[in-house]
Formats: C-alpha cells, structure tokens, sequence
C-alpha cells in the first residue's frame, strides 16, 4: 500500500482550511461555484455486555469533525476535496479499532494518521475525498477518492458491492471514499453505460466493474459485470412501480476465491438477491420490507463463526451469517419536525432479531437529534469453557442504544 506521510496529510488538510480565507475576488476569477460545507458529529451509545464478551456493559463516544470543498475549473472540470477527524472513546478497553472504524480494502494511498492510540481512546485524520471530474453533456470521468454506489435497493441492496453500508449503520449520510477511476457515457432518455477501476490497498482487493442502466417502459433496469476484489461476478436490477406500490429486485452471483482455504470464501459459487416493496399509506405510514437472501452465508448456526471470518466479509462485502432475512423499516412523521422509525431484521433460519425504534428531530434547519435503542433477541450462545457454542445470529449480541447530534454547516 503506497503511504502519503502524516505531515503530508496535514499539508492536505491545511491548504483545505486555507481555501476558505481566499479572496472571493480571487476565488471569481479561478473558481467558479466554490462551496465549502461540512458537519459535527456526536454519537453516544450505551453499551450492555454480549453475551460473548468478556468485558462490561459500558459508555463509549463517536465523534466526528468533516470539512467538504468543492468546486468548478472553467464549464468542464470540477473537484472535491474532505478531510475528516474521528474521536472515539470508550469505558471499556478498544482491544480492536478496526471495530470502530475499520478501513476500507478499496484504497490504494493510506491518507489516514492516528493522531492518538490509548487503550481507551483512539483520534483519527484521514481524507475522504480528493477527486477531479471532467463533465460534457454527454460523458463524465472522475479519478481520485470518491464515493461509488450502484443499486436501487433501499435498506441492503445485493448489487451496492463497493464499500457497502452494514444492515444496522445508523449514519448512512455520507459513503467512505475509495480510490478509482469511473468513467460514464449518457445516451438516451436516462441511458447510461460505464465502467468503474477501483484500486484496493493490495492487487487482490482491485475492482474492475462495467454497468448499464436504462429505463423501459417505465421501468429502471441496471446490469454490472465484472471482478470484484477477485471475484468473477454478474448482477441485474429491477425497479418499477405498480399503483403506487414500488417494487425493486436485484441479484448478484459470484465465484468464489481461494474456497477450501482458510483466507478464502466459503462457497465456489453463490448468489445474493433481493426483493423490495414500498408503499405509503393515506395516514401517512411508510413501510418499506425487504426478502434478502444472502449466499455467502450458512443455515446452520454451528457455521456463523466461518462466515463472518471469511473472506468475503473480511472484504467488507458482508455483514450477515445467515441464508434468509426479512427486514422492515416503517416510518411516520409525527411532526414535521419530528420522525418516528424502526428498523427490524429477522433471521428466518434461526429466529432471531433485531429491532430498533429510533426517533429523529430536527432541532433547527441544521442541527438535529436523533435517540434509539437496538434490541436483540434469540437463543443465547452455549458457553463451554474455554470456547461457546452459537445458537442463533442476534441473540449472540448485547443490546445498545444512544443519542446522536448532528450540526451542518
């Protein structure tokens, strides 16, 4: 992995700050719709102990500085630049930061320094973004760190296989940055057909996908192809609506790498597919539900420990060890200021869940509140010392809950 020095880091990081004391006069004749903006932070989670843990139930502080910039060169080339700082601290011993924030295997440069490593604390700098676009009406490239998404599925799309969020993220707002280049050709009412380089810290974490997306009688199809992280893989997606009620499905399938071997995937082969339906009644109930049916995992409880230590988690590409899920996410507006959520995931094979309610307040037009509690219910594990038995997914976890603040500016 290429290292960019800490000391080079903060120059990035300077010349970022500094860029906000330039002249607007200055700014007018180089730049052109420069905007700077960011957020703070504050996520404070009360932590009951796992059941597989051999430390306390606990406090511990997520706090989180971003500074964005970006602008225009002229009427094609545009740029962005983030650099964000991340505290955390905790009662309880960090014996693994990598549970904290772990890093993303799809960067090539290390632009990250610890400014602290305690036992109970841990300050991180790191850019997040730092890219260049070139845009015409018809074609769009952008090299550097930058954030890539694919898929339509709201809540856990199969086909959103570059830095995926986890099932239960709260904060969701901003995707981690990766380092590629991804080019895009538009053509067409809404047609596109691209293709996306993303270079991971060693050679086996390298991406290479192509993906199309048209719209056909009303309805988005979306198809990618491609090795990811060394995995051949291929997926499709749909999404329409029928009467107000919207529907979405995706499928992926893989080949598996380095199976039968303890850094490898599970399978030689596997699929990973979903079907979304969204509906927003009279009274203004939304629900969105979700069947997920994961290929990379295992019906039997005994095999959890296998799947979240192979390698197709360990990239980052899954965060469930199970085979089938139903996930539901209803929400109301209680107020206009104020949203009531709940987030449920079931595992169908074991019975196991995890429901969380969760409560969001808009404060003023920049600040807001958010208060939750994750539940998480299911056969405990069966400890027989030294090691434990697992009986169900959910159930092997310990309760938390906290309140985030969220200031933008």
């Amino acid at each position: 992995m290429k290292n960019i020095s800490g000391s080079k880091l903060l120059q990035v990081s300077f010349l970022l700050l500094s860029l906000l004391f330039i002249p607007k006069s200055l700014q007018a004749e180089a730049l052109k719709d420069f905007e700077v903006s960011g957020f703070i932070k504050s996520l404070n989670i009360y932590m009951e102990s796992s059941p597989l843990s051999t430390y306390s139930s606990g406090i511990a502080a997520y706090n989180q500085q971003r500074l964005d910039a970006s602008g225009r060169f002229g009427g094609y080339i545009s740029f962005e630049v983030s650099a964000e700082n991340r505290l955390t601290t905790s009662r309880t011993v960090l014996s693994n930061s990598g549970t904290v924030m772990r890093s993303s295997t799809s960067r090539y440069l290390d632009m990250e320094r610890v400014l602290h490593n305690g036992n109970h604390s841990l300050d991180t700098l790191y850019v997040d973004r730092a890219n260049v676009t070139f845009k015409t009406r018809s074609t769009k490239v952008t090299a550097g760190r930058q954030a890539i998404g694919f898929g339509r599925i709201t809540l856990l799309s199969p086909l959103d296989v570059i830095s995926p969020f986890s099932p239960e993220a709260i904060d969701t707002e901003v995707r981690p940055g990766v380092d590629a280049v991804q080019a895009a050709g538009y053509f067409g009412l809404g047609g596109e057909i691209g293709a996306a380089v993303v270079f991971g810290d060693t050679n086996e974490h390298n991406s290479y996908i192509a993906a199309f997306s048209q719209n056909w009688s009303g309805m988005d199809i979306l198809a990618m192809a491609g090795s990811l992280q060394k995995r051949n893989m291929a997926g499709l997606g749909l999404a329409g609506n029928i009467k107000g009620l919207g529907l979405k499905a995706e499928a992926a399938v893989y080949n598996g790498k380095n199976v039968s071997t303890p850094e490898g995937d599970l399978h030689s082969s596997f699929t990973v597919g979903a079907v979304e339906a969204w509906y927003r009644f009279e009274n203004g109930i939304n629900i969105i539900s979700e069947y997920y049916y994961n290929g990379a995992g295992t019906g039997n409880s005994g095999d959890y420990t296998n799947v979240m230590s192979s390698a197709f988690t360990e990239d980052g590409l899954n965060y469930l060890a199970g085979k089938h899920y139903l996930i539901l996410e209803p929400s109301y507006e209680l107020h206009p200021l104020v949203t009531l959520e709940c987030l449920a995931i079931r595992n169908l094979d074991d019975s196991s869940m995890l429901i969380r309610p969760l409560i969001d307040i808009s404060m003023s037009d920049n600040l807001v509140l958010q208060v939750f509690w994750s539940f998480y219910t299911g056969d405990k594990p069966n400890l027989m010392y030294p090691a434990y038995v697992i009986k169900s997914e959910f159930g092997s976890s310990g309760d938390y809950g906290g309140i985030s603040m969220k200031y933008y500016f």
